[in-house]
C-alpha cells in the first residue's frame, strides 16, 4: 500500500489542518492555540474556522518550538507522521532557528527543569548556590 494523502480538499479549517499535520495531538489543542494567537496565517491572527489554501504561510508556536511553514497540501484527515510531513515545507530560517535553540538547550539546561512542584530544602539550597 503506498503512502499518499488519503483525501485532498480545496479548503480546510486551520485547526483541522494543524491536527492533521501533527503539530498538535488533538483538534481542541489546535483550536485553543489558534484562539490564543499562537498561530498566524500570513502574519495575521486568525480564528480556528478560517479556511487554509495551498501556499499560505503559517507561524506555529506549539510549545515545543516555533515553526514557519508553507502549506503544500490540504487534508482534513490525520494519518501517519511520514504522510503528515508532506503537507508542509518548513522555511530555511525556521530550520536554522530551531536547530540553534536545540543546540542551546543541549549545552545549557535550565536548573529548575528537574524540580517537580515545590522544591525541597536541599533543592532550594542547590538553587541558591547555582544562582550566586
Amino acid at each position: 500500500m503506498s503512502q499518499t494523502v488519503s483525501k485532498t480538499v480545496e479548503a480546510v479549517r486551520v485547526d483541522k489542518w494543524l491536527w492533521a499535520a501533527r503539530f498538535f495531538k488533538t483538534r481542541t489543542l489546535a483550536s485553543d492555540a489558534v484562539d490564543s494567537g499562537k498561530i498566524r496565517v500570513n502574519d495575521e491572527r486568525t480564528k480556528p474556522a478560517r479556511n487554509l489554501k495551498v501556499g499560505d504561510m503559517l507561524t506555529i508556536d506549539n510549545g515545543a518550538g516555533t515553526w514557519e511553514v508553507e502549506v503544500l497540501l490540504l487534508t482534513a484527515t490525520r494519518s501517519a507522521a511520514a504522510i503528515a510531513q508532506t503537507l508542509y515545507r518548513e522555511t530555511e530560517g525556521s530550520i536554522a532557528l530551531r536547530g540553534k535553540l536545540a543546540e542551546d538547550r543541549k549545552f545549557f539546561r535550565e536548573p529548575t527543569i528537574e524540580i517537580k512542584g515545590r522544591p525541597t530544602k536541599r533543592d532550594r539550597r542547590l538553587l541558591d548556590k547555582a544562582q550566586s
